[in-house]
């Protein structure tokens, strides 16, 4: 059984359930933006930019591929980087905040928004196998 402290703190199966559970549209196959923005603290507004996509694709579209594949190559780097960090939250403050230094000061969400998404999770593996980062 798994308790509230692992929830909260390093439990990498439980902390990938419980996210995926807060950000599934209900009773639908895929991830709800508006709930994925909220969970993340960004606007729609903000998220759509992210995503490559309109802003309208946010409501008309929910569905639409492109949009769903950036938001779990999105939810592939906040898992990788919660491993590191231990939770969600202090992972999605690293994604929208931490400048990294190779890659021009640039934080995690800006290169996914430039469509930079293997770069982010191989530079959080270079930090999980040791590297400076």
């Amino acid at each position: 059984m798994t308790t509230t402290a692992e929830v909260r703190r390093g439990h990498p199966n439980t902390l990938i359930s419980q996210f995926l559970g807060e950000v599934q549209e209900p009773r639908q196959s895929y991830i709800s933006s508006e709930r994925f923005a909220e969970r993340l603290g960004m606007s729609k507004m903000a998220l759509a930019k992210v995503a490559g996509v309109h802003r309208n694709t946010l409501h008309a579209n929910p569905n639409s591929e492109q949009l769903q594949d950036r938001l779990r190559e999105i939810t592939k780097i906040l898992m990788s980087a919660s491993e590191l960090t231990g939770d969600i939250e202090t992972a999605t403050y690293w994604l929208k905040n931490e400048p990294i230094k190779d890659y021009r000061g640039k934080t995690p969400i800006e290169l996914v928004a430039s469509g930079h998404c293997e770069a982010v999770l191989a530079y959080i593996e270079d930090i999980k196998n040791g590297a400076i980062g």
